[in-house]
């Protein structure tokens, strides 16, 4: 019997890959994540890896035959007014891209956010331990609680209802809901006709109110079978939003190994980060317990985070003079690995992990991006 022949890795499949690592749920409000430039169904062969989208990352992309680019800053952040190729600004290089029919996605603070992303790269080489968020994300809600009250008469017909329509599934338990017993009062007008008691009076009802969890795709479903059901003219139902528990955040704090000074780990960091630029904020000899990571910019603003509190030691890209005067205030410490240095090492692992999603694409970390700071 012949082998099917399988079907070609597409732009779709390497974003809904990378989707899954860094899920854009978990990126900041004011962040711009997830495929920014091209067509889902094209197909993917190799895909390069960087920090910034320049043209020398471009124009390595175009050698090298590439068909997507990942860009973890995004190159498109403020809303689109033009895209022109002889711009200053970063449309020029998005003009680039799309001239020569390549994707471009940015993960960002999504994976800033995400297991196994920037964040826990840096926490990695710092040997913390007992590593947790320093501000979790609550995810966007996937289901919702559905309360409806109901006379008595008519509450097994109406639960079962809706429980054929998907509502009351928590986990693998069904038919859940929660039950309590009230009293209810309408009045109809003339344009009326109540199945309980009678229009032109107020009416008192000995009624249930009803939650249950639902779905939100089963929701349409849900509320037709709860309309079908019940017995009044004009149901009330309430729909709450439920946000998911938060697994994922910002930042890291964790345990440093004990005898950790600030010097020493400044030193190891910037040999494992292969950074040029790296500098710290305090005295050297400072022996230091706790640290709290956040790769990019930080001012003084996680050292204010509740699990912030009683870390000696902010980790991070880069800091502004201020924010490092009111560390010295606080009596914290800080090192600034350089902005581009505390990110780039989360690329090649991630280069790994998307390798292993995606199979039989060729992912290559880019060797002509670079930061823009240098010793001189």
């Amino acid at each position: 019997m012949a082998r099917s022949k399988r079907r070609p890795v597409t732009v779709g499949d390497v974003s809904d890959a990378l989707d899954a690592i860094a899920p854009p749920v978990l990126a900041q409000s004011w962040d711009n994540v997830g495929l920014l430039v091209g067509d889902r169904a094209a197909p993917c062969r190799h895909v390069l890896l960087c920090v910034d989208l320049t043209p020398q990352v471009l124009a390595e992309a175009v050698a090298k035959k590439c068909d997507f680019i990942l860009a973890y800053h995004p190159p498109l952040f403020q809303p689109i007014k033009r895209i022109l190729a002889d711009s200053a600004d970063t449309d020029a290089v998005v003009h680039g891209a799309i001239a020569h029919g390549l994707a471009v996605y940015s993960p960002h603070t999504a994976l800033d956010a995400a297991p196994g992303g920037t964040n826990d790269v840096i926490a990695g080489f710092c040997k913390l331990s007992d590593v947790e968020p320093f501000e979790y994300v609550a995810a966007g809600a996937s289901q919702s609680k559905v309360v409806t009250f109901v006379p008595r008469s008519h509450l097994e017909p109406l639960t079962s209802a809706m429980f054929a329509a998907g509502a009351g599934r928590i986990g693998d338990y069904e038919r859940c809901s929660y039950r309590l017993e009230g009293e209810g009062t309408f009045f109809g007008t003339e344009s009326t006709s109540p199945h309980v008691g009678r229009k032109g009076r107020l009416e008192r009802v000995a009624e249930t109110r009803i939650e249950m969890v639902t779905a939100n795709e089963c929701l349409p479903e849900v509320i037709a079978a709860l309309r079908r059901s019940h017995p009044y003219q004009e149901p009330a139902f309430d729909i709450y939003p439920l946000a998911s528990e938060p697994t994922a955040g910002i930042g890291r704090v964790g345990q440093l190994p004990p005898g950790t000074s600030l010097g020493s780990l400044a030193r190891s960091l910037r040999r494992l980060a292969r950074s040029r630029v790296s500098t710290i904020v305090g005295t050297a000899g400072t022996r230091i317990r706790r640290a709290a990571v956040c790769v990019g910019a930080a001012g003084r603003g996680p050292m204010e985070k509740p699990r912030c509190v009683d870390c000696d030691v902010i980790v991070t890209g880069e800091i502004r003079h201020h924010d490092a005067l009111a560390i010295l205030r606080s009596g914290k410490t800080a090192i600034a690995l350089g902005h581009w240095e505390s990110e780039r090492p989360v690329l090649a692992p991630l280069a790994r992990r998307l390798d292993a999603a995606v199979g039989t694409v060729t992912t290559t970390v880019s060797r002509r991006d670079a930061g823009p700071f240098n010793r001189p």
